[in-house]
């Protein structure tokens, strides 16, 4: 085992037996591809895939730097918002993976973006009344009601609502990661969670 190899391992535990490793932003995202792999029939462990949260896009280039090609030279894929597209593009270009990449190219290397962010697709694919009906399921629709008559709600769309409600408590993300991913039908899952699990 080369010395950068042995560096990465060093620092990131879950990759010690990975041969593919996909970059996310954060834990909810983590927990959607993993609960998304699982319903597609994978073991992403036994396949020596891991999914790694980076903690916020401006890490994206670290962990490109220790994981590519002129780290580990691990199979690469990410996921992140459209708004943190510029660092994540700046960091495949450090990383050697491609200068000014457009989306179409940043795809072709394995990396995606959610048009908003990833709560944001997982409520376009279902529709914002089968979400409500979800939030019903998990005993949170009475608190969404009383957010939706909050001022600064008030003259938003529901899905707009529903995506700002899902940040309100710590924890509500994760845990609607899954759960909303438990609900989608498998012929209609979110183009940049397919894209990049396919990846690896």
């Amino acid at each position: 085992m080369d010395n950068a190899r042995r560096t990465t391992i060093g620092a990131l535990p879950v990759v010690v037996d990975a041969h593919a490793v996909v970059l996310v932003e954060g834990a909810s995202d983590r927990a959607a591809l993993e609960r998304l792999a699982v319903r597609q029939g994978r073991d992403l462990a036994a396949e020596g895939v891991a999914i790694v949260s980076i903690g916020g896009a401006t890490n994206i280039r670290r962990f490109l730097e220790r994981l590519g090609p002129h780290g580990a030279d691990l199979v690469l894929a990410g996921l992140c918002d459209a708004g943190e597209e510029r660092a994540f593009r700046r960091g495949l270009a450090g990383a050697g993976l491609g200068a000014d990449l457009t989306r179409a190219e940043m795809e072709s290397v394995g990396f995606y973006m959610c048009v908003d962010d990833l709560e944001d697709e997982l409520i376009r694919a279902l529709g914002p009344a089968s979400v409500e009906a979800i939030l019903g399921d998990e005993g949170d629709l009475a608190s969404f009601r009383i957010f939706q008559k909050q001022p600064a709600q008030r003259d938003r769309s529901t899905q707009a609502q529903l995506r700002r409600f899902m940040g309100t408590r710590q924890g509500r993300k994760i845990h609607y990661a899954s759960v909303l991913v438990d609900a989608l039908e498998l012929d209609h899952v979110p183009r940049p969670l397919d894209g990049v699990l396919s990846r690896v």
